[in-house]
C-alpha cells in the first residue's frame, strides 16, 4: 500500500479523498488509481475512522464535479480543441466516429458502461462532450455511474477489512485485476447490445407479420 495514500487519508480524511478523486477525474496524473483509493477508504471505514455514507457522498461529489468540468469544456470548446489537438489527447476522427456509432446504439447505457470501466472512464466525459451528447442525458448517467462506482469499491474495501493485510500482500496482482474487470464489463456490454438487437429484430419481425396478415 503506498505510504503517501495512507498518510493523506489518515491525516486529511474526506478532504483528501475528494481532492485526489477530483484531480484524477479532471485528467491529472495520480500515483495510485482511484479504485485503490476507494478500497482503502472502505477499509478505513471498517476500522471506524470514516463513515461509509459520507465516504460515498464525498467520492460521488468529487467524481461528478471533475467529470462535469471535462464534459462541459469539451462540449463547448471541443471543435477548437480538435483543430489544435494537443499531444495528450489521443483521439482521432476515426475513433470519434466509431464511438459515436456505439453510443448511438446503446444510448445512456453505453456511457454508463464506459464510466464504470477502468482506463476508459476518464475519457467518457471527454468523448461525450466532443460528440455533443445532451446534458440531460449525460448528467443523470454520470451521477448514476459515480454512485455505482463509489459504492462498489468502498463496500469492497469494507468487506475486505478483516483480511486487509493479506490483500495488501497481493497488491502486485492489482495490474491483473483491473484488466480482468475491463474484459468482464466489455463482455457484459457485448451481450447487452446483442440482446437489445435481437429484441428489436423480433419486434420488427412481429410488426411485419401483423402488416402482412392484415393485408391478407
Amino acid at each position: 500500500m503506498p505510504e503517501e495514500l495512507v498518510y493523506y487519508i489518515t491525516k486529511y480524511g474526506y478532504l483528501a479523498i475528494f481532492v485526489l478523486i477530483f484531480l484524477q477525474e479532471t485528467g491529472m496524473p495520480n500515483p495510485f488509481p482511484n479504485e485503490l483509493l476507494l478500497m482503502f477508504s472502505g477499509y478505513m471505514a471498517y476500522k471506524g475512522f470514516l463513515f461509509i455514507p459520507f465516504l460515498i457522498l464525498t467520492a460521488v461529489s468529487a467524481d461528478v464535479t471533475g467529470t462535469c468540468i471535462l464534459y462541459f469544456l469539451f462540449f463547448y470548446a471541443g471543435a477548437a480543441i480538435l483543430r489544435k489537438k494537443p499531444k495528450w489527447l489521443p483521439i482521432s476522427e476515426k475513433m470519434l466516429t466509431s464511438l459515436n456509432k456505439r453510443i448511438s446504439k446503446g444510448g445512456g447505457f453505453s456511457i454508463f458502461l464506459f464510466r464504470l470501466t477502468p482506463f476508459t472512464r476518464g475519457y467518457a466525459s471527454v468523448i461525450a462532450g466532443l460528440l455533443g451528447i445532451r446534458s440531460n442525458l449525460f448528467l443523470p448517467v454520470a451521477i448514476g455511474s459515480a454512485l455505482t462506482w463509489a459504492a462498489f469499491y468502498t463496500t469492497l474495501g469494507y468487506m475486505i477489512g478483516p483480511s486487509w493485510d493479506q490483500f495488501v500482500t497481493q497488491l502486485d496482482n492489482y495490474k491483473y485485476i483491473m484488466p480482468s474487470i475491463l474484459i468482464l464489463i466489455i463482455l457484459i456490454f457485448i451481450i447487452a447490445n446483442y440482446s437489445v438487437s435481437r429484441g428489436k429484430s423480433r419486434v420488427s419481425a412481429g410488426i411485419t407479420d401483423k402488416c402482412l396478415n392484415s393485408q391478407l
